[in-house]
C-alpha cells in the first residue's frame, strides 16, 4: 500500500470514499484526486487527532465536561483553556504570547499571613507605600 491511498489501495471508483468508526464518526475521508483526512475522536465523540493529505495535522484535548482545554497543530501553534465548574472560560493562553487570566485569585486572612510567619495578628499593621 506504499504510496497509495486507502481508496487506491481497495480498488475504489466512487467518491468520496468514507470509512466510520462504530459511534458513526467519519475517521477518514478520501475525494477522487487522492486527496484524504484522518481523523481520531475521544469516547465522548470529541475530535483529538485530524491529518490530511497535505500533511497538516492538529492535537485537541477536552475536560471532563467537553470543553477543549487544548490545541496544537503542525504549523506549530498551541492554545491552553482552563474552565469554572459553570464551563465559563477563565484562562486562555496562546503561543503566540496572548493570556487572558480571570481564575480567581486566591485571598489569605490575617490569621492564616500571622500563623505561617510567627506573628501576632493584633501586631499587624498595613502600611502603604511612600506614606
Amino acid at each position: 500500500m506504499k504510496d497509495q491511498t486507502i481508496a487506491q489501495f481497495l480498488k475504489i471508483t466512487k467518491f468520496p470514499f468514507k470509512i466510520k468508526d462504530d459511534n458513526g464518526n467519519e475517521t477518514y475521508h478520501e475525494n477522487s484526486s487522492g486527496y484524504w483526512i484522518k481523523r481520531e475522536y475521544d469516547s465522548s465523540g470529541n475530535e483529538i487527532y485530524f491529518e490530511d493529505s497535505n500533511g497538516y495535522w492538529s492535537k485537541r484535548g477536552y475536560d471532563s465536561s467537553g470543553d477543549q482545554t487544548y490545541f496544537e497543530d503542525s504549523d506549530g501553534y498551541w492554545s491552553k483553556r482552563g474552565y469554572d465548574s459553570a464551563g465559563n472560560e477563565t484562562y486562555f493562553e496562546t503561543s503566540n504570547g496572548i493570556i487572558t487570566d480571570n481564575r480567581p485569585k486566591t485571598t489569605i486572612s490575617w490569621e492564616e499571613i500571622s500563623e505561617k510567619f510567627g506573628i501576632d495578628p493584633d501586631k499587624m499593621k498595613i502600611e502603604k507605600k511612600g506614606s
